[in-house]
């Protein structure tokens, strides 16, 4: 399904990102369907997004010299003002570099696969087998540590200043502008590989 009609079900809509793709899904991308489909569920702009503070927002892209590569990211903020002041055009732009510079899988911690937690916790767990319980536990909580740090957004060192982290740098952001400040969602296209999306959890 297309980005652009992913943007029309949610400006017509407002429902989260997932939440859209599934009703495209079952209305085989017939956009009229899909809000019918949205409306039983419950999922409209009626009853939209928790914390309606930071409802609004824009969208940022990135595109790699060679067109092989395109990042989009939502950074949404409590008013219209702040979304387009320089400052947070700035960070949204930032962030699209640094996600298609660092890869990131998930916004937060809270946003990774859980699945995914688990099966890379038993890779390190077989590794260290036959060592004692406790040594194993604190090698494994600092090599889970390590993967957060390479594969959560919010936990990785920034792309353009390494002294800090994402985390650190939405920080700044929201003391700077005075709002709430969430990266709602991102997609990462690379040629060739699979698509790579993280929306943040109600």
């Amino acid at each position: 399904m297309s980005i652009e009609l992913i943007k029309e079900l949610r400006e017509k809509t407002g429902a989260g990102i997932s939440a859209i793709q599934e009703a495209l899904e079952e209305s085989n991308g017939d956009v009229e369907k899909a809000i019918i489909y949205l409306r039983q569920k419950g999922v409209t702009k009626g009853e939209k997004r928790a914390g309606k503070q930071a409802n609004e927002g824009i969208i940022s892209t990135y595109v790699h010299h060679n067109n092989r590569l395109v990042v989009v990211v939502e950074v949404n903020t409590e008013t219209d003002f702040a979304a387009n002041s320089e400052d947070l055009q700035k960070f949204a732009k930032d962030l699209a570099v640094h996600i298609a510079a660092m890869n990131p899988r998930a916004i937060s911690l809270e946003d990774l696969d859980s699945s995914l937690v688990e099966k890379e916790k038993a890779v390190f767990e077989k590794e260290l087998e036959g060592k004692p319980e406790e040594v194993k536990q604190k090698i494994v909580e600092g090599k889970m540590q390590k993967f957060y740090e390479e594969n959560v957004l919010l936990k990785q060192s920034l792309f353009s200043d390494d002294s800090k982290t994402v985390e650190d740098y939405l920080n700044e952001m929201v003391a700077k502008i005075g709002e709430k400040i969430v990266i709602r969602y991102f997609y990462r296209f690379e040629l060739g590989k699979p698509v790579v999306f993280s929306e943040a959890k109600e």
